[in-house]
């Protein structure tokens, strides 16, 4: 299965609040499909990011791609803690 892990924006998009949901995808469906699992959330505007890291961990580890956005969120929330 072609899983990834990747960004899903939530908030309003003409000049709204963004924010967005960690979230797991089948790739082989549409961009819209119905996602697998949620593993946090991110608000950029407030630079907050919220990971279940050993969910994260155990889909990479079953061979999950992680997108370079979802890489820096992990990067930025190790620094942090």
């Amino acid at each position: 299965m072609a899983v990834h892990i990747r960004l899903r924006r939530i908030g309003k998009n003409p000049g709204g609040k963004p924010h967005f949901r960690v979230t797991v995808f089948d790739e082989r469906k549409g961009r819209d499909s119905r996602i697998i699992e949620e593993l946090g959330y991110y608000k950029p505007i407030t630079g907050v990011a919220e990971l279940k890291k050993e969910r994260l961990a155990e889909w990479v580890k079953n061979g999950a791609q992680v997108s370079t956005t979802v890489k820096s969120l992990l990067k930025k929330s190790n620094k942090g803690a």
